[in-house]
């Protein structure tokens, strides 16, 4: 209901306006709730601020085409879309500021952890134990699972089978994947040594 309310305020489509002013406000308010979200908005959610017939996808590529130089871009992530930093600029954000904590202190087996997870998910840890030949602990897996970078996947009906485990959207912001189908190749994964051929 208060959903309903909110949309109900809003001029969706800005008939008054002439058609460039039209979609350069539509444009705006993508930004405005773009840069208000903490996590990646979906196209649905985009589609309630702006006209009927109006393109989020058209919307947000002027967008991005307008921030084209900018520090800061528009990225597909994760099913919906955030604003980031341009990797170019992550040294001077780390110079700066205390961010990106979430990532720098995983050290490089819970990173090939998580790699694991994301290319065999679902997987239980006896299948971790398998990929890297020895028991992932259970503070491990808890440290990711706060951390929301992997949940509980399927688990099979029977009684006493064990819990699965999947990576989760937070995994894809945190990386800057769109999917997972962004991962890197798995051959390259074995060449740099985090993945056993």
């Amino acid at each position: 209901m208060a959903g309903a309310q909110r949309t109900a305020e809003l001029d969706r489509e800005l008939e008054a306006l002439p058609p460039d002013r039209r979609w350069r406000e539509w444009m705006h308010r993508i930004e405005a709730v773009l840069f208000a979200s903490a996590t990646p908005v979906p196209r649905e959610d985009l589609a309630r601020v702006v006209g009927q017939g109006a393109s989020v996808d058209l919307l947000v590529a002027d967008l991005a085409a307008d921030l084209e130089g900018r520090a800061f871009e528009i990225a597909k992530v994760g099913g919906g879309w955030v604003f980031r930093t341009r990797p170019t600029y992550a040294p001077a954000i780390r110079a700066a500021a205390d961010v990106g904590a979430q990532l720098q202190d995983l050290s490089e087996f819970d990173i090939a952890v998580l790699a694991a997870v994301a290319y065999h998910q679902p997987i239980t840890r006896d299948g971790l134990k398998d990929i890297f030949g020895k028991e992932i602990s259970r503070d491990l897996i808890g440290r990711l699972h706060d951390r929301h970078l992997i949940g509980t996947g399927p688990r099979s009906p029977r009684r006493g089978a064990p819990y699965t485990f999947v990576t989760t959207e937070q995994f894809l912001v945190a990386f800057g994947f769109e999917s997972l189908q962004d991962l890197p190749d798995r051959e390259q994964l074995q060449d740099s040594g985090l993945e056993k051929s």
